[in-house]
């Protein structure tokens, strides 16, 4: 039997590992898998793949303006799936000065925070943890621009400026430059920055234990945030009807048999087996589980955020984000 073939343009997570080496594979799909660096600027688009991984902000902002335009997949003119490829608490993201006097969320109130870019899903659930603490976007000066010198120049704000309040910083100033210089109080960061873990550093996470902060949010709304999903082409769709629930749990059979090789091999660290152990512990099974039914709430508080956050001028319900 003919294998219908899927190409898929996503980053480089170890999970996918059983998929790329052919330990995993659909007996009706032949699916390779493009690895990236970074999301791929415009997936409808792309000449080299049916699906990509997308930011769960940019879909769900392209739902907004489509349904308001009367087409069937929204403007970026994909098909998304409840399936989270990226999930992640975002407590260990804010980070401060090692000698900062912060030591929690509700400290960051009337203080300069500065991010990347301001749509991004990652931050739009890092400004939902102050949201939390009754800091809302306008409670805060926020300075938005690359990590560090390293980092590419790109247009971060967008539409998204509010002067005094969400403003780009001059001449490009890498915001963790004025963190160390005290010219803001805290950063949210994507991903910690080169060296931030040695003994040396002169920054440190706002939270002392953001860990328990996060089994303690985990606890209470029931889920980890879902950042980027996984989106086909409507091409792609219509020439293979189940392709996304096919997909979806190949993917999930990666992971599964992934992590098995983890807890088997775990000397890759020291303590990689002690990791294991207390996540087992800390999150229940099933904690990572894709579909509809499994995310909606998470979904749902998504969609609260963006609208709440005025990233979008519509608040959506789960099943317009995805029709199903």
């Amino acid at each position: 039997m003919t294998r219908h073939r899927v190409r898929l343009a996503i980053r480089d997570w170890d999970f996918l590992t059983p998929i790329v080496v052919g330990d995993v594979r659909s007996p009706d799909l032949e699916v390779t898998i493009e690895r990236l660096d970074a999301l791929v600027a415009d997936p409808a688009h792309h000449p080299n793949c049916d699906g990509a991984e997308v930011s769960f902000s940019r879909y769900a902002r392209e739902r907004v303006q489509g349904i308001a335009q009367g087409t069937a997949h929204g403007t970026g003119g994909l098909v998304g799936l409840p399936h989270f490829l990226m999930r992640a608490f975002r407590h260990r993201c804010i980070i401060t000065a090692k000698a900062s006097s912060i030591t929690g969320i509700a400290g960051l109130a009337g203080k300069t925070i500065g991010l990347e870019g301001w749509p991004d899903s990652g931050h739009i659930w890092t400004r939902a943890l102050l949201r939390r603490e009754g800091i809302g976007v306008g409670d805060v000066h926020w300075r938005v621009g690359r990590l560090t010198a390293a980092d590419p120049i790109r247009p971060h704000a967008g539409d998204f400026g509010w002067p005094g309040r969400i403003e780009v910083l001059p001449n490009d100033k890498p915001t963790l430059g004025l963190l160390e210089t005290g010219e803001i109080d805290a950063v949210f960061a994507p991903f910690m920055p080169p060296g931030f873990h040695e003994a040396g550093s002169r920054l440190r996470a706002l939270l002392p234990d953001y860990r328990a902060a996060e089994v303690a949010y985990f606890r209470d709304v029931g889920y980890v945030p879902g950042i980027h999903v996984l989106a086909l082409k409507p091409e792609a769709v219509a020439a293979r009807p189940g392709l996304g629930q096919a997909l979806s749990e190949l993917i999930d059979e990666s992971t599964r048999v992934w992590l098995a090789k983890r807890a088997k091999y775990a000397e890759t660290t020291p303590w990689m087996i002690d990791e294991l152990a207390r996540s087992t512990r800390d999150l229940p099974s099933g904690w990572d589980r894709n579909g509809f039914a499994a995310n909606e709430a998470m979904i749902d508080a998504f969609a609260e955020e963006i609208f709440a956050q005025r990233v979008t001028q519509r608040r959506l319900s789960p099943r317009e984000l995805f029709p199903g």
